[in-house]
């Protein structure tokens, strides 16, 4: 077999000249044969803020295991991330959506300020996951990403519980329905050890995406963070990483037009997150592909969602992997020409052979239902536009009937002032709410709403009033939501000159997003009214601010599309 390329690594260690650099390496453990090999790169997001990168130090050293079996040198490579979980409710989650372009530009860095031949990027909470995919298709560099895995159910009760009834469980106790000992007992118990949140959660829908996306090797990104597999998976994505590279196939070769429709399938089918839309447009940037937001709506409206996923069914992500995988939702999909099926996945297989593989389990029923009798007709999201979102907005309707509604405006600047007033009674039945200034400029970082939506569950208002914001949801919200208004507020975007009383009107079927207000009445409304000072005036948040794209183009700040 001829000796594994080293297109970028010679360069670097190679020659007489580079003496001082192998000497540098030498004096952490690097040996002449090492770096006679190529460099691997096997960056992840370890930090001790949450349990979903948790596993990534370990896993991190199964991954460089495979590297050096299969010929490679691997080269660890480690950068930050924001917990939305963790940071959900304050000033921190402004933090969130911000990171994924530093965890992308961080390991672009490390990347090429060391020659690396090759990636692979762990990935594991939120922003991590389109992060890793972004800088793939940024750098196209032969390489894929490694979902760490799905944390396992808490228990309580004798019901599975995830971090969502924790969300849900502080709404409840505001409104005097469970006292303090049960919400700390289901504090106690949702989050049992390592791993993301259980649910079809942002971090669940994106590590399906990337598995239909082509860019996660297939089967390796179902299995739970403490499954015992999960350790000879990571093994075989570091032996998967070297063969790219001698094959040279690279991750806009996997990542294009039909494998994300591949991957917005799989959001559909799953009734995922919207904060996919977001993801997905970013990577598409990346990659160099067209995607547009109503690419979204329409294979939506034409995928049933055919599995029961919290947050609006009764199951979490270790059920899909007893189920048999994502490989089944593929074979469910394609036997419904609902999928590319040509497209390839890094380990070099089509969609049609993953799908043709999959080994549905005894219990898959339940959780993955048969195409010809699913849970809804089609997916969980909806574009819409309208006097309100002019440029769109996303709409979750997998947990609701898609009928619309019409109420009075309440009115909030930011996440907090809505919170306050959840918190004092002071919304009821009937009323839109409307959260403001909390855009990708606008807050910045474009915050998730899940301490509202959570807290309205825990109320029983969940079913009786709308939402709509220009920030953002968790994928464990439900309820009748509309976000990622745009243009925001901070921009101008006519959610800005709503007032209290305003009648808004959501229709899912007609698409539509309206004020009860004429053109005329708008534009005098807009005569009076002035954009809000930013919020910071220097560091990291304000270079986000003054960079960052319209939630409609993904929320992204590279300038560059190959």
């Amino acid at each position: 077999m001829p000796p594994l390329p080293r297109p970028n690594s010679a360069a670097m260690t190679q020659g007489p000249a580079r003496a001082p650099a192998r000497s540098m390496l030498k004096a952490i453990g690097f040996t002449d044969e090492d770096l006679r090999r190529p460099i691997i790169g096997v960056a992840h997001q370890w930090i001790e803020t949450m349990p979903c990168n948790f596993n990534h130090r370990e896993m991190a050293e199964h991954v460089k295991a495979g590297v050096r079996a299969a010929g490679g040198t691997p080269v660890e490579i480690n950068t930050i991330s924001v917990s939305d979980g963790v940071a959900m409710g304050t000033e921190g989650m402004r933090a969130s959506l911000v990171s994924r372009e530093v965890i992308a530009d961080s390991i672009e860095l490390a990347s090429r300020g060391h020659c690396v031949d090759a990636l692979v990027v762990l990935v594991g909470c939120d922003k991590t996951i389109p992060a890793g995919a972004m800088v793939l298709a940024r750098l196209n560099l032969p390489g894929l990403a490694f979902y760490t895995g799905s944390i396992a159910p808490g228990v309580h009760r004798g019901r599975n519980i995830t971090v969502q009834d924790v969300f849900e469980g502080v709404g409840t106790h505001a409104a005097g329905r469970i006292d303090d000992a049960e919400l700390l007992a289901i504090e106690d118990a949702a989050c049992p050890g390592a791993g993301a949140c259980g649910g079809q959660f942002t971090a669940n829908t994106m590590a399906t995406a990337l598995e239909f996306l082509g860019i996660s090797p297939a089967g390796a990104n179902a299995v739970p963070a403490t499954n015992a597999a999960k350790a000879q998976a990571a093994v075989a994505a570091g032996e998967l990483a070297v063969d790219l590279l001698r094959r040279d196939v690279r991750p806009r070769d996997v990542i294009t037009r039909a494998s994300m429709e591949n991957a917005i399938a799989s959001l559909a089918a799953t009734g995922g997150s919207t904060n996919a839309v977001l993801h997905l447009m970013a990577i598409a940037h990346e990659a160099g592909v067209a995607l547009e937001l109503e690419d979204f709506d329409r294979i939506a409206e034409r995928t049933p969602i055919i599995t029961d996923l919290k947050p609006t069914g009764r199951f979490v992500a270790s059920d899909v992997h007893a189920a048999g995988g994502l490989a089944v939702i593929a074979a469910e999909l394609a036997s419904r020409d609902l999928l590319h099926a040509e497209a390839r996945n890094v380990d070099g297989r089509t969609v049609a052979e993953i799908a043709a593989a999959a080994e549905r389990s005894d219990a898959a029923g339940d959780v993955i239902r048969s195409i010809d009798a699913p849970v809804k007709a089609s997916g969980g999201i909806a574009i819409l536009r309208g006097n309100l979102a002019p440029d769109g907005c996303v709409a979750k309707v997998s947990g609701q009937e898609q009928t619309p509604f019409s109420g009075p405006a309440r009115v909030f600047d930011g996440e907090a002032a809505c919170y306050a007033a959840l918190e004092a009674g002071e919304i009821a039945p009937g009323d839109f709410v409307v959260i403001r200034y909390e855009g990708p400029v606008g807050g910045p970082g474009m915050r998730e709403m899940l301490q509202v939506t959570g807290a309205l569950q825990g109320a029983g208002l969940g079913g009786s009033v709308a939402l709509m914001t220009d920030g953002r949801f968790s994928g464990a919200s439900h309820g009748r939501m509309v976000g990622h208004v745009a243009p925001e507020a901070a921009h101008g975007g006519p959610i800005a000159i709503v007032r209290d009383g305003d009648r808004i009107t959501l229709d899912p079927v007609g698409r539509r997003l309206e004020v009860a207000l004429s053109g005329d009445e708008i534009a005098e409304r807009f005569a009076a009214w002035s954009p809000p000072p930013p919020r910071y005036p220097g560091g990291v948040m304000a270079k986000y601010a003054a960079q960052v794209s319209s939630a409609s183009a993904g929320a992204v700040t590279s300038i560059f599309s190959p």
